[in-house]
């Protein structure tokens, strides 16, 4: 009796943490294309994980089935747009969507466009999501009209009515995630009015839930309370202490600066800490190998809450992204003809890696060099262009009318750019024979990359028949 009980109550747990929940939607406008849906891994460095796909039909219709285990916010980039939803465990959600918009030829080539973002709503209207964008609707339409009152003459009355007419609008519900994203949407908004110093109300964290760690409005907010405050601390008066803390890996004395100034403690305040750590890598005020260190310290690696111990390894892995003296990423793209070939096929050789877009008349210039590059460094030297994923017709024109040197592959979906982090064009990087960066920015073939790869492979030849010669 006491096992068919146990076994019982192993169902109930498993069915209880684990609920399927239904997405649908249909839009002829959509028919064929497929939108992938994705959550962050961390609210530090915001590691997108695809969660589920929708895939419509021919007629433009899609339904899909998600596990999800509490409420989970998700988002979805096609087109201009950023779609932005929660799922609930049990439900079945009909979407609506916007009329599909590509992106124009100015937003392809645009390394800082940014896309319009917005709060799926459904069919029935009375789905969460329908009372977030709402939410958001009022919000936005209240600041609009009270702008220069609210943020300029920062009145108390002004942002008093603006709570009132939110909360009247829209009164906390049985929903926790609604009730948090309002009070964290608020919060925002009083800080931006009063220019609130973080430490005047950073205690408020310490009350929220890490099921809410991951949704949009605690991450705007937790990024505006403790982005940048080592470097900003280091460089106030009496800042050294911080400064040396960081410096000597001194863990306990930031948790304790953390503490005492912002009044949060445990795993609120490492994952404080750990913002700051990622923040103050790239400020350039602190040791880089200090910062690493203490990202790798046990506290956050070995950490119970999984949160902060997935956002400790994210922050070492983008430390270590594309670093001199690290592994590349091996690229491994088809060419015009269909054939794969990946960077790493062949040990024997330097590796200049080229990612080009020939649309664009300079990365045409540059590439036209590369024939003066391939006669010089042959012997030492093997070229990749990687190329964005652009009307195939017109790149295989252009090489074959210029007679572009090495290996020349499409970058399909444009995933490797993303990967190397590609933002503008021309951008190169050469790699040593074991793939490992020895130019984090290589110069282009126009600009010099003759001399600085001429002189890189004396000094490196001089050293390696030295070392042989011991």
């Amino acid at each position: 009796m006491y096992k068919i009980l146990l076994f019982f109550l192993l169902v109930v747990l498993v069915h209880s943490t684990n609920a399927s929940t239904t997405v649908k939607c249909y839009n002829p406008e959509y028919a064929g294309k497929k939108l992938d849906f994705f959550k962050y891994a961390d609210p530090v460095t915001k590691k997108p994980e695809l969660v589920f796909s929708m895939q419509f039909n021919a007629s433009g219709k899609s339904e899909t089935s998600v596990n999800i285990a509490a409420t989970s916010y998700v988002f979805a980039e096609f087109g201009v747009y950023r779609g932005m939803l929660f799922l609930e465990p049990d439900k079945t959600l009909n979407l609506k969507l916007p009329p599909p918009r590509e992106k124009s030829f100015a937003d392809q080539k645009n390394p800082y466009f940014s896309p319009m973002s917005f709060w799926f709503v459904s069919e029935s209207t009375e789905h969460l999501n329908d009372q977030i964008s709402g939410l958001t609707q009022i919000s936005n339409q209240l600041t609009d009209k009270y702008f220069n009152e609210l943020y300029f003459r920062h009145s108390k009355e002004i942002f008093d009515s603006i709570c009132y007419q939110i909360n009247t609008k829209y009164p906390d519900t049985s929903s926790k995630t609604f009730n948090a994203h309002k009070k964290l949407t608020i919060k925002l908004i009083e800080v931006d009015a009063f220019r609130l110093k973080s430490e005047k109300y950073s205690a408020m964290f310490s009350s929220l839930s890490q099921n809410h760690w991951n949704q949009p409005a605690f991450i705007n907010l937790f990024e505006k309370t403790f982005g940048g405050q080592l470097g900003f601390t280091a460089n106030s008066i009496n800042g050294q202490e911080v400064k040396k803390a960081v410096n000597q890996s001194d863990i306990s004395f930031l948790l304790k600066f953390i503490q005492d100034k912002y009044q949060v403690s445990g795993q609120i305040a490492d994952l404080a800490l750990l913002k700051m750590l990622y923040d103050a890598f790239y400020s350039g005020y602190f040791s880089s190998a200090s910062i690493k260190t203490l990202v790798k310290n046990k506290r956050f690696t070995q950490s119970s809450n999984q949160i902060v111990k997935k956002a400790s390894a994210n922050i070492l892995e983008k430390f270590n992204h594309l670093q001199v003296g690290t592994e590349a990423p091996v690229i491994c793209l088809s060419d015009l003809e269909g054939n794969k070939k990946c960077t790493n096929d062949n040990t024997d050789k330097f590796k200049y890696l080229v990612f080009a877009d020939t649309e664009m008349v300079v990365c045409r210039e540059q590439l036209k060099y590369l024939t003066n590059v391939e006669q010089r460094f042959q012997k030492y030297l093997e070229i990749f262009v990687i190329h964005r994923d652009t009307d195939k017709n017109a790149i295989r024109k252009f090489l074959d009318e210029n007679k572009i040197p090495g290996t020349n592959l499409i970058d399909d979906g444009n995933t490797v750019i993303s990967k190397y982090n590609v933002k503008s064009f021309p951008l190169c990087f050469l790699l040593d024979e074991n793939h490992k960066i020895k130019f984090q920015h290589a110069k282009a073939p126009l600009e010099g990359f003759e001399q600085q790869f001429g002189s890189f492979l004396q000094q490196e030849l001089f050293q390696r028949q030295r070392n042989q010669a011991r």
